[in-house]
């Protein structure tokens, strides 16, 4: 979704899979918000046995699993910047 929303802003190719890729991100952020800033899955994880919640460690290197949400911020506020630009300028 990350990716679509880059890719086809980048490439100026706004197409349907750019508003569902739009309509997702808002639909994830809206749940962060919800849930105070905290992934579900963390809940989730703790609620299974797990003693940090973590379940982002189990295939990203640590650094990045600890910066998840400021990465995965950045690139959203990067495709949507980029994706708007293309729609005023397009």
């Amino acid at each position: 979704m990350l990716g679509g929303l880059l890719y086809e802003g980048i490439s100026g190719r706004i197409t349907i899979v750019s508003w569902i890729a739009v309509a997702l991100s808002l639909i994830e952020i809206a749940v962060l918000v919800r849930n105070r800033w905290s992934c579900p899955l963390t809940t989730l994880a703790e609620r299974l046995g797990s003693d940090h919640g973590r379940v982002t460690d189990i295939f990203l290197p640590r650094w990045v699993a600890d910066h998840a949400f400021q990465i995965y911020g950045a690139a959203f506020a990067i495709g949507f910047v980029i994706f708007a630009v293309r729609l005023l300028t397009d």
